[in-house]
């Protein structure tokens, strides 16, 4: 807090000491409480913001600042992180309706220490602050928890900010550093998005925006794939109003707006085979020294060199339609200067159409010849298999599917002064996002179609681009038809009702202390079903598909923009269909139309409920010494209940079927229910000294949680269903599973030599315990009853059988008792042995399983540096902004070891340079973001494998003209330089994925009233 300059005494010592005991016995009391509450420091720096009548701001509050331009934007970021308690920057508004970006992910790029993941659309939609992924950073909307959706990951907990347009948002505030009042859950950050509130800009306040998008990668598709327009609508319109006494306000904001893009990718989508080592005999191995075909192979990979064969290629091409509609409803009234209640309504829907065309590949590993790069990790230039005749697929696929994502918030905030001292607060709110498909052929799909005519198939995997040639194709031999089909289903679910209350007590001349209940409860439900048809060797007749139905196209023409795209090599023709035309004349054909549309039902379905409880205290002081120091000692509890449960198969028995083959029984599937808790106490310090007027330091401890993932946590056991003499397997989720936790240390020197400038260098540490590892189990689910050591079972090695005989012992039971109850005996095999089927019963041992399952078992350490500067050229109208983020851990992926690995994603170095010109009539703004090369997942389509997102940068270009005061015209191009995405394995000839997209440019006018 920053009160007036006062001299502490003793007394104040004594009260900080005396609130430090009494801390721990409050929280021991209060997690015995049966209602518990939670606070939001951030809903708190929201409502004093908002109010200007409020008395005694909290520490992260930021004065109400009118801001009317790039610099005076810059400038209340600036102020917001000066005076903030902690670790703390920001993002506001430049005028009432005009944020800097058109997406709230691109915006927190801009910040130090924060990189995006861009969705499959080039659109930042998640974050990763100072290394921690999206899954451990926290959002709020003006201080409550926000529920997460995506079918895109259904088990994730990471926020889409896609779903949000930014016209009527005023502040991002990120929160680097933990507080006592800071909900838990945002181990990289806590990111608070703040909208406007009416009584915080009194009087009428409007204005109305149209803009046109034209997206050149819509153009880049064949004409099966495009939507609509090549030139799409934007509008939005933001109004508030007060009355004349300033007691009621009112605001709304809205926004529709559509997108019509594509994006074309080449991947090895499947993974990479293996990876074998170079002296290794396995299916999938290229041939060894002085065997056949060991003269096809160009710099083999020696005997401990590491390497992997491609399991397909894949071109796909894909149009997609977005809408994206925002609104928001704010209801404010303040009686008298001591109270102000807020009522808000806050809705979003993002819908996405995707139609998809594809061409593939896929390689049986039968004999090859290839060109191999060096060791220790080998990976293929080029890779050939020999096929002939040429009668194996050109598989060609098509896809037609749409999802449909809704947030919606209500909630309540009312603020008591009671006096010039006490403050006290109560928040509650109830929020859901749910995502649905929004197609009749369901959230995703695929219908094969194939050409049997392909022959020797080759890559060149020496460029960017994968080149795929093969020989033999000849679609009037062998036409296209369609082969297998899968049609998704997915759901998924998150609803939060959350309430808060916390408070504060200005003491003495120059301290607080702060408090706060709260609780939350988080019901997650992911749900899917999938109906698949594995008719991949030709699901009908080739006549049952007129030949108008495929459209010829060439393939290189989509992907100019990738380096290796115009090799003559390339088998450049395949053949597009509309996806609809196509599968009813399938349905027909097949006559079994129900198999070419998705399950009207859920084939799995997981429902997580977590109860969350919480306390804090927190004192807060400044100290008035030749430095002036301020402090603020916290302590927060949290306690949380977890209950998940799961729809899965139940077992009913086990039978004993062949010499090691004991097939489980399985009925009608149920919902079973897994329980667990945990509760921690996260201490908390910050201080920051004032070395001069226009220098600051800064120090920072604190403990912070992640919880896990959803699928870590899901409930239901689910078995395989083969067991054998020792018993089976399966798998769970562990809902005792413990969040990751860290202990976080921030160092920072700030100097603020201008009113609009400053350079600082930030110092992190982060260490982090509890991540999440797999670990086995041995459990008794449903209580299944094996022949193994039974009555039947001991008689067989009473009569002289071996206990590892089990032909003997089926042999004996099957002969001698026949008709007992679990013993029906067949005929006899060619040997003479008896065939039959022993079951289970009551009387056996209750067979063991190896559970899979997540324990707390990784530790990780991150440490960084960030540094910052923002300078403006006096008068000038001239500035930029430059920032870059260092970002390092010991604990990375090894290329060259087999198996699962324990490795950080998300965490690479970036940069940004910002700059910007600004005068009465002219404000132009220009933005690269570099992202370095980070592992973003140690999973492929083949199995534990490494995904490196090769480096990215992009340049952005926004110019706006003032008209008059109120008019204002602009022009927008994003990813001016047309870059392209890439994703590659453990070397980077092994590709994964390449993609190409396009520039985007947007006119705009908007009119302030």
């Amino acid at each position: 807090m920053y009160y007036p300059k006062a001299k502490q005494t003793l007394i104040s010592l004594a009260v900080a000491s005396a609130c430090s005991a009494f801390i721990p016995a409050f929280a021991q009391e209060q997690a015995t409480a049966p209602a518990d509450t939670a606070t939001s420091a951030p809903n708190q720096a929201v409502d004093t913001a908002s109010n200007p009548a409020a008395q005694n701001p909290t520490p992260t509050s930021t004065q109400t600042v009118v801001v009317t331009g790039l610099r005076a934007s810059l400038e209340s970021s600036l102020n917001l992180k000066r005076n903030a308690q902690g670790f703390v920057d920001g993002i506001v508004a430049e005028d009432i309706g005009k944020f800097p970006d058109t997406n709230l992910a691109e915006s927190l790029q801009r910040i130090s220490g924060v990189s995006i993941d861009r969705s499959e659309i080039g659109e930042g939609s998640r974050v990763t602050v100072r290394g921690v992924g999206p899954d451990f950073n926290l959002v709020l909307l003006n201080g409550r928890q926000m529920p997460t959706s995506s079918l895109g990951d259904r088990n994730g907990r990471a926020y889409d900010f896609a779903n949000i347009a930014s016209e009527a948002i005023s502040q991002l505030q990120v929160y680097k550093s933990s507080r006592a009042e800071t909900p838990t859950g945002g181990i990289g950050a806590t990111i608070n998005v703040v909208t406007a509130r009416p009584l915080s800009r009194p009087g009428m306040q409007a204005s109305i925006g149209i803009k046109g998008v034209h997206d050149t990668s819509a153009t880049n598709l064949p004409d099966d794939l495009q939507h609509g327009d090549k030139l799409t609508p934007e509008i939005s319109g933001i109004y508030s109003n007060t009355s004349a006494d300033g007691r009621f306000g009112i605001g709304l904001s809205a926004s529709y707006q559509e997108r019509n893009l594509g994006y074309n990718r080449a991947s090895v989508s499947n993974g990479w085979k293996g990876p074998f080592r170079g002296d290794e005999n396995n299916w999938g191995t290229i041939a060894q020294p002085g065997t056949p075909g060991s003269e096809n192979i160009t710099n083999r990979p020696g005997p401990t060199d590491l390497y992997q064969v491609p399991q397909n290629l894949n071109y796909n091409l894909s149009g997609v339609q977005r809408e994206r509609t925002n609104g928001q409803v704010v209801f404010q009234f303040a009686p008298n200067k001591s109270i102000t209640s807020t009522l808000d309504y806050t809705y979003s829907e993002n819908k996405i159409h995707t139609r998809r065309n594809d061409m593939s590949a896929w390689f049986n590993f039968g004999p090859s010849s290839s060109t191999w790069t060096d060791g220790p990790v080998a990976a293929p230039l080029v890779y050939t298999e020999i096929i002939n005749p040429a009668t194996s697929d050109i598989a060609m696929g098509g896809a037609d599917f749409a999802t449909r994502t809704e947030n919606k918030s209500l909630g309540f905030n009312t603020v008591w002064r009671v006096n010039s001292d006490i403050r006290l607060e109560l928040d509650a709110h109830h929020s859901t996002a749910e995502s649905t498909p929004n197609s009749p052929f369901g959230s995703s799909n695929t219908l094969g179609t194939a050409s049997f005519s392909r022959g020797t198939t080759s890559v060149d995997f020496s460029q960017d681009f994968p080149v795929l040639s093969i020989q033999g194709a000849d679609f009037a031999r062998a036409p296209q038809q369609v082969t297998g089909s899968v049609f998704e289903n997915g759901y998924m679910k998150t609803e939060i009702d959350q309430i808060q209350t916390h408070g504060s007590w200005k003491m003495l001349e120059a301290s607080e202390l702060k408090f706060g209940l709260g609780a939350t409860k988080v019901d997650y439900r992911s749900a899917f079903s999938v109906q698949q048809r594995d008719t991949w060797g030709g699901a009908t007749s080739p006549d049952d598909y007129p030949a108008g139905v495929f459209h010829a196209e060439t393939l290189n023409k989509y992907f100019d923009n990738i380096n290796g795209s115009g090799n003559p090599a390339l088998f450049n023709r395949f053949n597009t269909f509309n996806f609809d035309e196509v599968r009813k004349l399938a349905a027909a054909a097949s006559g079994l139309p129900d198999l070419y549309l998705p399950k009207t039902g859920w084939d799995t379905d997981q429902r997580t409920e977590e109860k969350s409880k919480s306390l804090y205290l927190q004192f807060n002081t400044e100290w008035d010494t030749r430095f002036p120091v301020n402090t603020s000692f916290g302590v927060r509890y949290e306690k949380t209940d977890v209950s998940s449960t799961a729809l899965v198969p139940t077992a009913t028995a086990i039978n004993w079927v062949s010499q090691n083959e004991f097939p489980i029984v399985f009925g009608e599937a149920a919902f079973t229910n897994l329980k667990g808790k945990y509760s921690h106490v996260l201490p908390t310090f910050d201080a920051d000294i004032q070395l001069r007027s226009d220098l600051k330091g800064r120090f920072s401890y604190g403990e912070t949680i992640g919880r896990p993932r959803y699928d870590q946590i899901a409930g239901g056991q689910i078995l395989n269903t083969l067991a054998r003499v020792e018993g089976g397997t399966g798998s769970q989720g562990n809902p005792s599973l413990e969040p990751v936790k860290s202990k976080n240390i921030d160092l920072a020197l700030e100097w603020y030599y201008d009113r609009q400038s400053f350079v600082s260098i930030n110092h992190f540490r982060k260490h982090l315990d509890n991540y999440a590892g797999q670990s086995q189990v041995i459990a008794q689910p449903f209580g299944l009853h094996t022949p193994v050591g039974g009555a039947y079972w001991n008689a067989a090695l009473a009569n002289g059988c071996a206990t590892a005989d089990t032909t003997c012992i089926r042999s004996y039971i099957l002969r001698n008792f026949n008709g007992q109850p679990g013993v029906v005996r067949g005929e006899d095999d060619g040997v003479g042995n008896p065939t039959g089927t022993i079951t289970g019963i009551s009387t056996d041992p209750i067979a063991d399983f190896r559970i899979t399952s997540f324990s707390n078992q990784k530790k990780a350490r991150i440490r960084g540096l960030e540094f910052n500067i923002q300078h403006m050229f006096g008068n000038s109208g001239f500035g930029f902004q430059a920032n870059y983020t260092y970002v390092n851990s010991g604990l990375k992926y090894n290329n060259a070891s087999i198996g699962e690995q324990f490795a950080l994603v998300g965490l690479g170095d970036s940069a940004n340079l910002v700059g910007i010109f600004e005068n009465d009539k002219w404000s132009v703004r220009a933005a690269y973001n570099w992202r370095d090369e980070f592992l973003s997942g140690t999973f492929d389509g083949s199995g534990p494998n490494p995904n490196y997102t090769e480096e990215y940068g992009q340049l952005d270009l926004s110019v706006g003209y003032n008209v008059n005061k109120n008019l204002t015209l602009s022009f927008e191009g994003i990813n001016l330089t047309d870059e392209i995405q890439r994703i590659h394995g453990r070397n980077k000839h092994q590709l994964l994925f390449v993609s190409q997209s396009g520039p985007r440019y947007m006119v705009a006018a908007r009119y302030k009233f």
